[in-house]
């Protein structure tokens, strides 16, 4: 994509504080942090969605996260970390491109769980009806 801000990163057409890179993908530091070392991880391809991945391109691109969040997790001293990503418009994808957040984590730090992203309280009398559904749409 020609003004894709995350293409632009990967190409070196514009600058970011790059901490690791692969054959696959690339990792900086957020200009909006969350916290102090929350660093995004990018397939150095074009996807706008996760869902748009072939499942060798995810893979590929979780190997890179899994190296970068251990990274960021020593480096932080941070006894955990948020991992995730926002998989569309409607779920806060604010840019078209693939990307994966690692935040470090620590006790006390008032951050919440990934379930405090939204909370709508379905109903939960119908989960054999949606199981099946999703298990249908698998095929």
């Amino acid at each position: 994509m020609d003004n894709c801000i995350f293409c632009k990163i990967a190409k070196r057409e514009i600058p970011a504080k790059i901490v690791y890179e692969d054959d696959f993908a690339i990792a900086f530091l957020d200009i909006s942090p969350c916290a102090e070392g929350h660093t995004v991880v990018i397939p150095k391809q074009h996807f706008e969605k996760f869902t748009d991945m072939e499942e060798k391109d995810a893979g590929n691109l979780f190997a890179s996260v899994q190296k970068v969040a251990k990274a960021v997790e020593i480096a932080m001293d941070a006894p955990g970390s948020n991992i995730g990503l926002n998989n569309g418009k409607a779920a806060g994808q604010e840019v078209p491109h693939v990307h994966v957040h690692i935040i470090p984590r620590y006790e006390g730090d008032n951050g919440g769980a990934i379930q405090s992203i939204v909370k709508t309280y379905p109903k939960t009398d119908n989960l054999e009806e949606l199981k099946e559904k999703i298990r249908e749409s698998l095929r």
